[in-house]
């Protein structure tokens, strides 16, 4: 099959290598799908207006996350039992992630505890949280991953419920015996604004709200403190016919009026997808299937590629674009299928 080239490739290997329910797992989205396609599919109606002009010899994709230094605005989404995909599971995606210079997420649903993700050396580590009915599991969960060196707590939001996944149905999901969830307890619908709060009073780390679609929600998570905001349908897994996160991304970064850094995750595959994220006001993106796929397909080494190849690509677009830093990307360097409709402000000579 000669060598990979893209990050969607490494899906059809993971489909070959995975048993079906596990593959399905990782791969569907609730009900019919349609955001599942639709995520992908919004990127197609924004494209570029590059600035050719430029001298682009050297090209900077430094950031800073929450304060942290990261070597590219690409960071790793929070993904559940990777040890079904891989059999070093979250640690090789942490040692990926640690030498890509970027962040990894570890879901609350991992097959690796915090201190086994910790003990693979240093990195930049943020935890991903569910609010649990029971709160005692929270904040034992919270300080466990405050004592492990975490930075940041990615709380989701969006799943007062699990959506329906009509193959897990069929597939009649379950974990495989021999792996355990190694942070777990039942889920509580819970009120955004009053469990940031809540947090808030239980840890000094960062609070990140994940899953947020919307003006109104994006306003309540900038009152109740959040550090930033991540625009996620939960890969389209939960409500379906959601829009792409693509789409709802600029209505959430409008609301937050600059006050919180806003990231997005969902169908981002590309580093043109990276740069169209930046330009409509994201502070960078999280990867989640193509980290579980490249994990199924190669383990570490295939998860180092996926982030290598997405680095490649984007600095490719920011040169051709004629952006020499993150800053340069703005809002003219893409046209969307919605701007159509208004007139574009003409530049005088």
């Amino acid at each position: 099959m000669g060598e990979i080239t893209n990050v969607m490739e490494y899906e059809a290997i993971a489909k070959e290598k995975l048993p079906k329910m596990v593959f399905d797992y990782y791969a569907s989205g609730a009900e019919d799908q349609w955001t599942l396609q639709e995520n992908r599919n919004a990127f197609s109606r924004i494209l570029f207006r590059p600035r050719i002009l430029i001298d682009v010899s050297k090209i900077d994709m430094n950031t800073t996350v929450l304060g942290f230094k990261i070597s590219m605005p690409i960071m790793i989404a929070p993904t559940a039992m990777q040890k079904m995909a891989h059999p070093e599971g979250e640690y090789a995606t942490a040692r990926a992630a640690s030498a890509a210079g970027t962040i990894m997420t570890l879901s609350s649903w991992s097959t690796s505890s915090v201190e086994e993700v910790a003990s693979t050396g240093p990195g930049i580590r943020f935890f991903q949280l569910y609010v649990y009915k029971d709160r005692n599991v929270v904040a034992q969960l919270v300080r466990r991953a405050e004592r492990a060196g975490f930075k940041a707590i990615a709380l989701t939001v969006d799943t007062p419920r699990l959506g329906r996944r009509e193959a897990d149905i069929k597939n009649r999901f379950t974990l495989p015996p021999f792996l355990t969830l190694k942070n777990f307890q039942g889920l509580d619908l819970g009120k955004m604004d009053e469990d940031v709060k809540w947090l808030q009073t239980i840890t000094k780390l960062p609070i990140l709200v994940k899953g947020v679609l919307t003006a109104e929600d994006a306003r309540i998570a900038v009152q109740a403190g959040a550090a930033g905001i991540i625009v996620s349908n939960h890969g389209a897994r939960q409500l379906d016919y959601v829009p792409a996160t693509i789409m709802a991304l600029e209505e959430v970064v409008k609301a937050t009026q600059g006050r919180i850094p806003v990231f997005l995750d969902g169908g981002v595959r590309r580093g043109t997808d990276v740069f169209k994220a930046l330009a409509l006001g994201a502070s960078g993106i999280f990867i989640g299937r193509p980290v579980v796929y490249s994990l199924a397909a190669e383990g570490e080494k295939g998860v180092r590629r996926v982030l290598e190849m997405l680095r490649e690509e984007f600095e490719l677009a920011m040169a051709l674009s004629g952006c020499r830093s993150l800053k340069e990307i703005t809002r003219d360097h893409i046209v969307t299928e919605w701007d159509a409709s208004l007139p574009r402000p003409v530049p005088r000579l």
